[in-house]
């Protein structure tokens, strides 16, 4: 039996409660009978992400692999489905998949990410955004749709507005909510990773990196692009030029995706004004309250306003500072 992480079972709990610790009472038992059903031994001590633990394994005495299983959320239903379309082009295989017991069996790589890549931000923005271009494949019907969020997206951006102190001026929540209108109502039919970022990008031998943790969402492909923009955050915040680094990494993005500036610019607008609003309400994992809070917040509405006006965003004209003392 597996010794589940102490961490891991502490943030389950904390996360999801009574069902979290029912759930990690079951999941050495879970693992057993996979790794029995699939013919694997393990092969090294139990990691774990935000949702799921992993486990190397062997199997058959031959074959390296990881088996995944994650706490079974919604939010994890479709994982397997978008490995499965890809088939290794740009992600890990899917060698084996439980749906039922949120369980599969994985290609093994190695555990470094794309975000600890010392030094050159072009080279992790072109990786991820040649990965992009390479998962945004055409969609099969039963995987959720993008689009369908978008009264979401637009009924919760009303109430934040309402309801949340902010610094944001009109025309910058104005901007969101066209983008919704334009861009997140009528999406491509094509599936997308849904949680891009270096993190989730991991060196391999196949392939120099592959995708892993997909979400399995059909959308447009700068929605991952800009999810990818706002999880660059902390290089941004040390950039001496915001407007000149956010220029760059949605150009450098953008070209190896193949998506247009103009498309990838609203998107990365709207996900700074969600992300605003969203630390605000809840915090971050990096920063629940505090003044690290109040400096990722006061960023996230600076950098929704420089993404507000597409030409002065090119053209680089001054914009207000609202960068904290």
């Amino acid at each position: 039996m597996i010794e589940v992480p102490e961490v891991f079972a502490r943030t389950t709990v904390e996360r999801e409660g009574v069902a979290g610790g029912r759930w990690l009472a079951e999941l050495p038992g879970i693992v057993a009978e996979l790794l029995g059903r699939w013919g694997c031994v393990q092969d090294g001590g139990v990691m774990f992400g935000g949702v799921g633990v992993v486990v190397p394994v062997v199997r058959e005495g031959r074959m390296s692999a990881v088996l995944k299983v994650s706490f079974p959320h919604p939010g994890n239903v479709h994982e397997p489905d978008a490995f499965a379309v890809w088939a290794g082009r740009g992600a890990v295989l899917l060698y084996e998949r439980d749906d039922a017991r949120f369980g599969m069996l994985l290609e093994r790589v190695e555990a470094a990410t794309l975000g600890e890549t010392e030094g050159d931000e072009d080279v992790i923005a072109s990786v991820a955004g040649d990965l992009s271009r390479r998962l945004a494949v055409p969609a099969p019907v039963r995987l959720p749709r993008l689009s369908d969020r978008a009264d979401e997206w637009a009924g919760q951006l009303d109430v934040d507005a309402e309801e949340l102190a902010h610094g944001m001026a009109a025309r910058v929540l104005d901007a969101a909510r066209e983008t919704i209108r334009d861009l997140g109502r009528r999406q491509p039919d094509t599936l997308v990773h849904g949680d891009l970022h270096a993190r989730n990008i991991l060196r391999a031998g196949r392939e120099p990196w592959l995708a892993v943790d997909p979400k399995g969402y059909v959308g447009d492909p700068g929605y991952d692009g800009a999810n990818f923009l706002k999880t660059r955050a902390f290089s941004l915040l040390a950039a001496p030029d915001l407007r000149a680094a956010a220029l760059r990494v949605v150009d450098v993005f953008g070209e190896a995706a193949g998506i247009e500036r103009e498309r990838l610019r609203r998107w990365a607008q709207l996900h700074a004004v969600q992300a605003a609003f969203w630390a605000r309400r809840h915090g971050f994992r990096v920063a629940r309250g505090g003044p690290e809070l109040d400096r990722i917040t006061v960023f996230a509405e600076e950098l929704a306003e420089l993404l507000t006006d597409g030409k002065a965003f090119a053209a680089g004209r001054e914009l207000p500072d609202h960068r904290p003392l």
